[in-house]
C-alpha cells in the first residue's frame, strides 16, 4: 500500500497560481501512472490530470487544459500539479492518486491508492 501526501494547498484569488505536490512512500511509484481528482462541495469527485510511469503521456480536464500542468519526479517519488490562472470554480479538495496500471487513466476506479486532499480555494 503506497501512503500518498499531498501539500501546497491554500487560499489564492483569481488569476493566480498555486503548486501542489504529492510525496509517495511505502511501495512502488515509479512504474505507475499517477494523477488528480477533486472534489467541490456537494459535487462528485472529478478527473482533474493524469500522467504515465515515464512522465512522456498526459491527460488534462477540458476544464483546466492550457492552465494546469502535471509533472514527475520518480528519483523523489513525487508529482507535481502546476495551477496557473486559477478560477473560482476552481475551489475544490484536491487529491493524489496512483494509478493501477502503468497509464494515465480518468475512472477513479482504476486508482487504487489516494491522498487524504488538499484544499484549494480561490476567491473571486
Amino acid at each position: 500500500q503506497v501512503r500518498l501526501v499531498e501539500s501546497g494547498g491554500g487560499l489564492v484569488q483569481a488569476g493566480g497560481s498555486l503548486t501542489l505536490s504529492c510525496e509517495a512512500s511505502g511501495g512502488s511509484f515509479s512504474n505507475y501512472g499517477m494523477g488528480w481528482f477533486r472534489q467541490a462541495p456537494g459535487k462528485k469527485r472529478e478527473f482533474v490530470t493524469g500522467i504515465d510511469w515515464s512522465g512522456r503521456r498526459t491527460k488534462y480536464a477540458d476544464s483546466v487544459k492550457g492552465r494546469f500542468t502535471i509533472s514527475r519526479a520518480n528519483e523523489k517519488s513525487t508529482v507535481h500539479l502546476q495551477m496557473n490562472t486559477l478560477k473560482p470554480e476552481d475551489t475544490a479538495v484536491y487529491y493524489c492518486v496512483k494509478s493501477r496500471t502503468s497509464e494515465a487513466l480518468i475512472m477513479p476506479s482504476e486508482y487504487d491508492n489516494w491522498g487524504q486532499g488538499t484544499q484549494v480555494t480561490v476567491s473571486s
